[in-house]
């Protein structure tokens, strides 16, 4: 009797475990499975990037894959973000991650990077990347700005302006959060190859994403070179920096203020006529790009990634994909406009790939898809 009951539990636990087991099986095939896209610090440019980001999870139909997707953001710093990277490898639900580097040279970021990729996360890199000469193989695909070219556009473009006022030589500053980012080197070293030898830059000033900073080094430059012609802002928040202290210092009337992006205090310094030109970059599509491609990567859709990168294996930079730019002028009396009709003439010229708008049509723009900024 006691055998008969020991074999009747038996057979009951061994029931009850794969019954157990199979539950725990449909769980984990059932479980969402999301996307991260990493940022390093909050900011309203990266607002448009996750309007992309749920644009992309609808159009891409990432709930009909049961996949979804997310942004996290850093601290700012490479040691958070290489902490970020460490714990999304831990986490079980995360099966692809987008991520701008914070430094494209940092060994551990790149090692994390590959890690994750070994344990079967698909990663990309988006708006900053990694250094392409010493670590390319860290990740299979960029998606966003050609940041050398972007500053040569700007750079050019300040030349204009500055020659529109008859200011033929002089000195200028750039400002960015870290002046050693992919992006931000790519982009002063674009904007002084735009500039010409005739104009000299003074400085690269970090301020290490400290709003506070940002305006002291503003402040600093002013005060220590008394030959500036020009301020250009590399990061988003750079913008307002710099058309804020030149207002507040008297010094507008003598100099020639540029940006990158479209921060929404920009858009405000651009209107109040404290700022001459925007190059804006389209960080919506790219939120958007980085869905369609992580899901493609993700699903083995080998169609969709080579619809993305044509020449991946055939160029050298076949792992870019490029998104577009605008340049941003105000509404009256910037001799921009007529740079525009020149450009539009001449698709093949020096402003080739880039879309000139006045800031009425950036604002509809931006109104279209309910941003506050891009």
């Amino acid at each position: 009797m006691l055998s008969k009951m020991l074999r009747s539990g038996v057979a009951l636990l061994a029931v009850t475990l794969l019954l157990f087991a199979a539950c725990n099986s449909s769980d984990d095939k059932s479980a969402t499975k999301r996307f991260v896209f990493l940022i390093n610090v909050p900011n309203p440019y990266w607002d448009a990037c996750k309007a992309g980001l749920v644009a992309g999870e609808k159009e891409f139909d990432l709930a009909g894959s049961g996949l979804s997707v997310s942004m996290e953001s850093n601290d700012g710093t490479a040691s958070g973000q290489i902490d970020k990277l460490k714990q999304f490898g831990t986490q079980t639900d995360i099966v692809g991650v987008a991520l701008t580097v914070t430094e494209p040279d940092n060994q551990a970021i790149i090692e994390q990077l590959k890690k994750l990729q070994s344990q079967g996360i698909k990663v990309i890199t988006v708006d900053n990347d990694v250094n392409r000469t010493k670590y390319r193989d860290a990740r299979p695909y960029y998606i966003g700005t050609n940041n050398f070219e972007a500053g040569k556009l700007l750079g050019t473009v300040t030349k204009t302006l500055l020659n529109e006022r008859k200011v033929e030589k002089g000195a200028y500053v750039q400002f960015a959060g870290l002046t050693d980012s992919d992006n931000a080197r790519n982009r002063m070293d674009g904007v002084k190859a735009g500039l010409g030898s005739d104009f000299t830059e003074r400085d690269r000033m970090a301020d290490d994403t400290d709003l506070g900073r940002a305006n002291d080094n503003v402040s600093n430059a002013l005060t220590n070179h008394d030959d500036l012609v020009a301020l250009v802002g590399i990061w988003a928040y750079n913008g307002p920096a710099i058309s804020t202290i030149a207002k507040q210092r008297d010094a507008r009337k003598n100099l020639t203020l540029v940006t990158f992006d479209a921060d929404k205090n920009s858009i405000l310094a651009m209107a109040g006529g404290n700022l001459d030109a925007m190059c804006v970059q389209n960080p919506y599509e790219m939120g958007r790009l980085s869905v369609r491609l992580l899901k493609a990567m993700h699903t083995k859709d080998q169609a969709t990634i080579d619809e993305l990168f044509p020449n991946f294996g055939k160029d050298p930079d076949g792992d870019l994909y490029t998104t577009p730019l605008k340049l941003v002028y105000p509404d009256e009396g910037s001799p921009l406009k007529a740079v525009a009709e020149k450009a539009a003439a001449e698709p093949a010229g020096p402003y080739k790939g880039l879309e000139f708008m006045p800031l009425s049509t950036l604002k509809d723009w931006l109104k279209k898809y309910g941003l506050p900024s891009s």
